[in-house]
């Protein structure tokens, strides 16, 4: 192989815009752990991660399928979920002996209140010490999912059964995620 192809599979990632190498050398001496939040279309996954030089370990994780086995009736992706996320492992971490992390959000911009911030709160939430500004937090309101049960309590029902199918079809009522939140956070601090 030649060298200037060697030299363009090596940097692939950093083309791709997936891996900032100068920020991810950084890393390597910091000594921390890092919590890492990643939302893909279907699932939120929070991870906490060491850096080695030989390659990362990952050390506890938390999915948000885990929260279906849990009980949890939402969509795996959306503000609830990543609280969640981020709450169950926060409480795993606890358990495993870590206690402190920083927050790797990878090449995503970081927008005021958005989902990777609640799995942030979720796991600052759950006793991790996360560094952070408060105010990029998403609100508790939001994070507990009443913008949607105010939204669902504004509608007709056949616009609630057309908007919310996919809730209705797992069994949750829009209106009821609220509780539905509080329900499954309860389960997560009495089973972690």
């Amino acid at each position: 192989m030649a060298h200037g192809s060697r030299y363009k599979l090596a940097f692939k990632r950093r083309r791709e815009g997936k891996t900032d190498y100068r920020a991810r050398l950084n890393l390597i001496g910091l000594d921390k752990s890092r919590l890492v939040v990643r939302i893909t279309n279907q699932h939120t996954i929070a991870q906490i991660i060491n850096v080695k030089v030989n390659g990362d370990e990952t050390v506890v994780s938390a999915h948000s399928n885990e929260l279906k086995n849990m009980g949890w009736l939402g969509s795996g992706k959306n503000t609830s979920a990543a609280y969640l996320t981020g709450f169950l492992l926060g409480k795993k971490a606890l358990k495993a002996g870590i206690t402190a992390a920083v927050l790797d959000i990878g090449i995503k911009s970081s927008t005021k209140g958005a989902r990777i911030f609640a799995a942030l709160k979720g796991a600052v939430d759950a006793g991790l010490k996360v560094p952070h500004g408060d105010v990029i937090l998403p609100q508790e309101d939001r994070i507990r999912g009443e913008h949607v049960a105010a939204y669902a309590e504004s509608l007709s029902d056949d616009e609630v059964e057309k908007k919310f199918s996919q809730y209705i079809k797992n069994g949750l009522s829009p209106k009821d995620l609220p509780d539905h939140f509080d329900s499954i956070k309860q389960k997560i601090e009495e089973g972690v």
